[in-house]
């Protein structure tokens, strides 16, 4: 499968990643899954263990699936004791892999969506602005108005 613009999703602009997500998530050919993690299970097992649980329950939701390749230098401990030699880390995928690029732009726009909403439901910290990131404007606005229900209470 090819579709042109999938790349790192770091470097393709909202547009055509927009554009990209909706080519990549209704291609029948193309199997995905999301798994979303919320603030409080972060604050309960931090953010990298977060990170794997996603990872490893968007995979399981793939069944039957008979390898993984993982952006970065670590596989989630869950999906090596299931897939051992199977389950490979390439640092840099989302810039040498379709599959990676490919599931880094479903988890970007996915994210960025869910912040959108979230920016309606607790107006005054603009998360639909900066998605949540830690920007000055993030960080002055929770300063203000305190965390908001879905914010993270580790974060440092």
């Amino acid at each position: 499968i090819k579709i042109k613009g999938v790349n790192d999703s770091k470097i393709v602009t909202e547009e055509k990643r927009d554009q990209v997500f909706e080519l990549l998530t209704t291609d029948p050919k193309i199997l995905w899954a999301v798994k979303i993690v919320d603030s409080q299970r972060i604050d309960e097992i931090n953010i990298l263990q977060a990170t794997f649980e996603a990872m490893s329950g968007a995979v399981a939701a793939l069944e039957p699936t008979q390898a993984v390749l993982v952006d970065g230098p670590h596989v989630p401990p869950q999906l090596k004791e299931k897939f051992g030699k199977l389950a490979s880390p390439l640092v840099g995928g989302d810039a040498v892999c379709f599959s990676i690029a490919a599931a880094s732009i479903i988890a970007k726009v996915t994210r960025d969506r869910l912040m959108a909403q979230l920016d309606l439901e607790h107006p005054g910290y603009a998360l639909g602005k900066h998605k949540g990131y830690g920007t000055a404007a993030h960080l002055a606005a929770i300063k203000t108005l305190g965390p908001s229900p879905v914010h993270r209470r580790s974060f440092e």
